[in-house]
């Protein structure tokens, strides 16, 4: 191209700034276990030596950084974290400012993760001259729960953008795929599929598991939530102790709205001795806490719609079996480390804990199986940036022939 690529990539809420003062030096995001979507993105840009404009959503004061190349900005969303008719206010009017700052800064495209983006305003940008790609990280509705009418109306605006608008589609888990097909009956932008990945390096400290198996030590990583599951892993604990197996730990490594009443709650049912908070871990105790563990637990509720979990793919990077539902998609690609149980079945969870601590037979064929599909997430070629990159290449190239 005779002119610099211009881009402007919307991720969601994400310390941008900070994740970018890393990549300066070659370094990962320390707070990012994956190779973040952000610090791809630059890679990108880098590689192509793209201008770009990288806004993300905060609930704080606006946050501006900039260089010759590229300018990062954390944009105030209004009634951000708020739920309903007010969350929808907030995010109507956020992308909005995404459809003026991509018409202001001149983009050649614009690339927006979703996280309740109202994709028919993005519709706007076509007709302005800008091309956009959608990339979508959750799914686009529930897969147990019914829209409601709202909701459905608004997916229904967005099919002009999938099916005809959009350069090319980015998605993060092959039912995110199913569910764009579904909604355009098959008639939609092609769709690139993409994995997260890994750092080898950052496994490969992890200690094997300890054989002893006393105590047996189940870790959960992630937001310390409701619809994470947290309160039914307590009532499992609770349940244990009842049931005299002590020798089974439970050690829950994240920071969020529900840490405080967690610990209380552990400690009022009098299990606060095998049911520990940890709260933030940075990346050396996390390796620690992976080293010490023998199975990982993703416990997601019906109540959150997930895109793809990665805590699945942590735990079988560190070889560890992962216990957990079809609420976190894809569980195929991963169906050989990973013990599946009925969606929001506290019982069944239970149930799946004892068998891979009773069942050494079992458990290690889980574990094996942890080992035997670690490859495709070091793949690169796999990665969102990768495919993010040959959808941009593939443009400029079209163009050039025209």
């Amino acid at each position: 191209m005779s002119k610099p690529l211009r881009v402007v990539y919307a991720p969601g809420p994400g310390d941008v700034i900070g994740t970018y003062n890393y990549w300066v030096k070659g370094q990962d995001d320390p707070s990012q276990v994956a190779i973040s979507y952000s610090h791809q993105f630059y890679d990108v840009c880098h590689a192509l030596e793209a201008q770009a404009y990288v806004i993300a959503p905060t609930s704080k004061q606006k946050t501006l950084f900039r260089n010759d190349k590229i300018i990062i900005e954390r944009r105030p969303k209004r009634f951000f974290g708020a739920s309903g008719v007010l969350r929808r206010l907030g995010q109507l009017w956020y992308d909005v400012s995404l459809v003026a700052t991509g018409v202001r800064f001149k983009a050649d495209v614009v690339v927006v993760a979703s996280g309740g983006t109202h994709w028919f305003i993005l519709s706007l940008l076509p007709g302005l001259g800008v091309q956009v790609i959608p990339s979508f990280h959750v799914l686009l509705w529930s897969k147990y729960k019914s829209e409601d009418s709202l909701g459905q109306f608004v997916l229904n605006l967005s099919r002009p953008l999938l099916t005809s608008q959009a350069m090319a589609i980015l998605a993060v888990s092959d039912e995110i795929c199913d569910q764009v097909a579904q909604l355009t009956n098959g008639q939609h932008r092609p769709i690139l599929r993409s994995f997260p990945v890994y750092r080898r390096e950052q496994f490969a400290e992890i200690d094997a598991p300890d054989q002893k198996r006393s105590p047996f030590r189940v870790l959960f990583v992630g937001r310390i939530e409701q619809h994470k599951g947290v309160f039914e892993l307590l009532e499992i604990a609770k349940r244990f102790v009842a049931e005299g197996r002590d020798n089974i730990t439970f050690d829950l490594c994240g920071k969020g709205s529900a840490l405080d009443a967690l610990r209380l709650a552990a400690k009022e049912a009098g299990v606060d001795s095998i049911f520990v908070c940890h709260g933030h871990c940075n990346k050396p105790k996390m390796r620690q806490m992976f080293s010490q563990s023998h199975v990982v637990i993703v416990p997601t509720t019906t109540g959150f719609r997930e895109g793809f979990n990665k805590v699945v793919v942590e735990g079988i990077l560190a070889g560890r079996p992962v216990v957990t539902s079809a609420v976190c998609p894809d569980l195929a690609c991963v169906k050989d480390a990973v013990v599946e149980v009925p969606a929001d079945n506290t019982k069944a969870y239970g149930d799946a804990l004892l068998k891979l601590c009773n069942d050494w037979e079992f458990y290690d064929q889980k574990r094996q199986g942890c080992l035997a599909i670690q490859e495709q997430f070091y793949d690169l070629s796999h990665s969102w940036g990768a495919n993010l990159k040959s959808i941009l290449i593939s443009n400029n190239l079209q163009k050039m022939e025209q």
